[in-house]
């Protein structure tokens, strides 16, 4: 689904349809990139803000998009940056001159997006634990279990050069095996899985 989401946002920006093109964009992978922010932001605003310009930047530039990787990945990268420059300076906001259509695409996006992890006890108990590892591997969690992305698209959307994607990739895939590892052994001590020896 993604792959024909990608060729039809590129179709639009190929003939010079940006503003439908970033619509598309926005309602197709604004409602997991927002979940994402919330997840490692722990704040909804500081993850509404990060959404905001993230999808604003991708909103002016997505006609200088090389498409090098998929937008998808590419506006999670954007997302990222956006959220740690909030943390570093919550005063910098770029000036925004967005049609109103880019806005109430965002208000839509934020209405529909509720983490269905939280709606039980146990996945809200494991959810907690997620949350309490270190902030690398959580987000590296939640882009590979939760958007069930590729480790060379999560290289990249970690901000990850193009000519070290594959080493990256590799390094991840290995960090995600210890990651889970951690993770079983603080579910097994809090008695949320059973211990299996």
């Amino acid at each position: 689904m993604s792959s024909e989401i990608e060729a039809e946002i590129r179709g639009h920006v190929d003939a010079g349809n940006i503003d439908l093109a970033a619509s598309r964009a926005v309602a197709s992978y604004g409602p997991e990139l927002l979940g994402f922010l919330r997840a490692i932001a722990k704040s909804d605003d500081l993850a509404a803000e990060a959404f905001a310009i993230s999808s604003e930047q991708l909103w002016t530039s997505l006609a200088k998009f090389r498409w090098e990787a998929q937008l998808r990945t590419w506006f999670y990268q954007l997302g990222r940056n956006a959220l740690h420059q909030l943390r570093i300076d919550p005063r910098r906001r770029a000036e925004r001159n967005l049609p109103l259509s880019v806005i109430t695409s965002i208000d839509d996006v934020r209405r529909e997006t509720t983490p269905m992890h939280q709606r039980t006890s146990g996945k809200a108990a494991i959810r907690a634990l997620r949350e309490s590892l270190d902030p690398e591997d959580h987000e590296l969690l939640i882009l590979r279990l939760d958007r069930d992305m590729s480790w060379k698209d999560i290289a990249r959307a970690l901000g990850t050069e193009a000519s070290a994607v594959d080493t990256r990739a590799a390094a991840l895939r290995k960090r995600f095996e210890r990651v889970k590892e951690q993770l079983r052994e603080l579910a097994t001590e809090r008695g949320l899985i059973p211990d299996s020896e």
